[in-house]
């Protein structure tokens, strides 16, 4: 008998009741420490005091009127995250998924304002992942995401990762965008180069193409800069963000010029959730905070010392790891031939840790961008109790 709640994960057998920063209790009793933040989206960690205050004003206040009128809270976050960043305009979702929906539609509406409706192909590259709508599957066809699903959407062109020539031949009359990922997430922890970031936008420029960056999963803060693209010195002309802005609440955003922003006028997108007075209240507390210099120093500085300690482990347990790559505290272990990724996140629960798996064999490390150098050492001390008792396949 199909249960109550769609079958549509494979969970792990633990109930989490409480949380408490970097820490998860479990239904039993059980403390864990949390090196996932509910996959880079708790970027305070849990039950932050300064997020519980900010929603819990809100609350008392109100929640809901719909976008039909004007809301403080949204027109407060807006402003925040333009002088944040390279955006005149902002746009709220509830989610990354409908974040990348609106992105496409912007990307496409653009060119047919300008009079050119034929450039509708969006370039995209293997390993991404940009949710899972339909729209957002058929920009980045893994086989699990699309099998099963029906006709894809038409409009997108999937190119090999961190491969320039791909690029430049697939540049067409056609292409209205490229899209992509400063730094894959689902798609193993891979950063894309800083002179291949740097290059993509120069060949943007060059086309009139659009750049779209995906930072849902690597922006807030996650790299030690507020926005991962941020290291390679060149700005989007549209970019997704979601996971860590709402702090765990429900919020995504889509950033934009306000040339690429152009054709979006009043009736060609709209959301009955997206920037609820809820969602900003937090979402601004959350922006206000991690887009402090001295917060963000604190975040580079961590991931020093989390980048030595998974070089010692990874030098400790050869039989398990090949390697650790990543910025800033978006990193990921690479598991070796004949270790399963899974096995290891498993063996994780034993040492009462959470970490998270991804493609390529990985296991990312996702924590807190508040987790305290104390916490990282515990960390690094449970991540090695799990390699330990992880047994390699001898031959």
């Amino acid at each position: 008998m199909i249960p109550a709640v769609l079958p549509t994960y494979n969970r792990a057998p633990l109930s989490f009741v409480e949380g408490s920063g970097s820490w998860l209790t479990e239904a039993g009793g059980a403390r864990y420490l949390d090196m996932t933040a509910g996959i880079a989206v708790n970027a305070l960690g849990h039950a932050h005091p300064a997020l519980v205050a900010a929603l819990t004003e809100q609350a008392g206040k109100l929640w809901h009127v719909s976008n039909l009128y004007r809301i403080p809270a949204q027109e407060a976050l807006a402003e925040r995250l333009v002088a944040e960043s390279f955006a005149d305009t902002v746009f709220f979702t509830n989610s990354g998924t409908e974040a990348a929906e609106l992105a496409i539609k912007m990307a496409r509406k653009y060119w047919y304002d300008k009079g050119q409706p034929e450039r509708v192909t969006i370039l995209t590259f293997e390993g991404a992942f940009h949710g899972r709508s339909t729209g957002a599957i058929s920009a980045a066809p893994s086989e699990k995401m699309v099998k099963g699903f029906g006709p894809l959407l038409p409009g997108f062109r999937q190119l090999p990762w961190a491969d320039p020539a791909a690029i430049e031949a697939a540049m067409d009359e056609t292409v209205a965008a490229v899209m992509i990922e400063p730094v894959q997430g689902e798609g193993g922890i891979r950063p894309l180069p800083e002179d291949q970031l740097k290059a993509l936008r120069a060949l943007c420029d060059r086309t009139g193409t659009l750049l779209i960056l995906d930072e849902v999963q690597c922006g807030m803060g996650r790299t030690g800069r507020l926005f991962a693209h941020e290291w390679a010195g060149v700005t989007p002309d549209i970019m997704m963000v979601a996971k860590g802005i709402g702090g765990g609440f429900p919020l995504g955003a889509v950033l934009a010029t306000e040339d690429a922003a152009r054709g979006m006028v009043a009736g060609t997108h709209g959301s009955t959730y997206g920037g609820n007075p809820l969602a900003c209240a937090v979402g601004l507390r959350v922006t206000e905070i991690v887009s402090d210099p001295g917060f963000l120093d604190a975040v580079r500085r961590k991931a020093g010392r989390l980048n030595q300690g998974l070089a010692a482990l990874v030098d400790a347990h050869p039989d398990v790891f090949e390697g650790f790559r990543g910025m800033g505290l978006m990193l990921g272990l690479k598991c070796r031939e004949g270790v399963a990724a899974g096995d290891v996140v498993a063996a994780g629960y034993g040492a009462q840790l959470l970490t998270v798996p991804a493609a390529d064999n990985v296991v990312r490390l996702l924590p807190p961008l508040n987790i305290t150098d104390e916490e990282i050492d515990e960390a690094l001390a449970r991540l090695d109790r799990a390699a330990t008792s992880v047994a390699a396949p001898s031959g």
